[in-house]
């Protein structure tokens, strides 16, 4: 759906030039949760920006659905930002406004009469739970049902491309959480395709199909958000884990205390809740020691990884990892 070509955002100043995107390329999905994670100045939200040029690339393409909307006139890039919704960190609404008139407002815009407007800002409200607050004002609403009136309101024109910009970096984590389910749930129904931006691997492991990770202007990894997490390459992606809980390396001082030959197990699926382990130890005679592991879940899927020391008789060891394989567990030698 989305096609990123080279993009570069540059920013001049007196003596100084900086580069927000240096050569970014990417490509988006048609119906999938597509997460961008990485630190702060990272380049993340000049990024999503790009998706509907509240911010211009110096050089390259956006092309959506093949056009590059780079060279749309102002009467067709107005009319594609109304395909085009985006839900914002700090929720943006209209203070004065009711609940009911800010998911109106976008509709107003566009030209809708009054009555189609209600009903369906109505309709949006149901989908996001608040039908029952359409009277009240945001003072009177929690963070998180403010921000479901954001997501009710980018909804309202029936867009195509949902962009998340930090959608719930201000919220706590309880709100966190019934806010990503509330966003599966809609790219579910409605078959939408969301761009989030986020700092935390949670969020992107919560909701995400596929990952990029950015680092300094520039896409450092990206991939399946199952890939990325059992095999991060970049020290940026390790690092990003390893502050949310999964830390890939942690179990190396551990080695130095064990003997054997140590493996790097990986599950997917169904394979993880099997007693392959103990299976495994028993069948080949086989000593197995857990050194470091992880069992969770991205989105509907549970995955794990294991590192584990393996101490036996040669053919025993030279057995196992072809009874893992067969048995779908990616299985790395980390020592012979």
């Amino acid at each position: 759906m989305i096609h990123l070509k080279n993009i570069r955002k540059t920013y001049e100043s007196p003596g100084r030039v900086s580069h927000a995107l240096d050569g970014v390329d990417l490509h988006i999905r048609q119906g999938e949760v597509f997460g961008i994670i990485g630190r702060s100045g990272a380049g993340k939200s000049t990024l999503i920006r790009m998706l509907n040029l509240l911010e211009r690339p110096t050089q390259g393409e956006v092309r959506v659905k093949g056009e590059d909307i780079t060279r749309f006139s102002d009467a067709r890039l107005r009319q594609y930002r109304q395909g085009v919704g985006m839900v914002f960190q700090h929720f943006n609404l209209l203070r004065s406004r009711t609940v009911i008139d800010n998911v109106c407002f976008p509709l107003r815009l566009a030209g809708m009469a009054r009555r189609a407007q209600l009903e369906r800002a109505h309709e949006v409200l149901a989908l996001v739970g608040l039908s029952e607050h359409a009277g009240k004002y945001p003072r009177q609403l929690s963070g998180g049902q403010q921000q479901r009136v954001g997501i009710a309101r980018a909804l309202a024109n029936r867009p195509e491309l949902l962009l998340c910009d930090e959608a719930t970096s201000a919220l706590d984590p309880e709100t966190t959480q019934s806010i990503l389910r509330l966003l599966l749930d809609i790219n579910k129904r409605l078959g939408l395709t969301i761009v989030l931006i986020t700092h935390g691997m949670d969020v992107i492991r919560a909701v995400c199909d596929r990952v990029a990770v950015i680092d300094a202007g520039r896409i450092v990894e990206s991939g399946d958000v199952l890939d990325v997490f059992l095999h991060p390459r970049h020290a940026v992606t390790q690092s990003l884990l390893s502050e949310s809980g999964v830390d890939a390396e942690g179990w190396r001082d551990l080695a130095q205390a064990v003997r054997g030959r140590l493996l790097r197990l990986s599950f997917r699926g169904d394979a993880t809740v099997q007693p392959m382990l103990s299976r495994a130890s028993r069948e080949l005679n086989l000593d197995l020691s857990i050194l470091q592991g992880s069992v969770s879940r991205i989105k509907d899927t549970p995955y794990g990884q294991l590192v584990v020391s393996a101490q036996g008789a040669e053919p025993g060891l030279e057995a196992l990892a072809g009874m893992f394989a067969a048995e779908g567990v990616e299985c790395e030698v980390l020592r012979p």
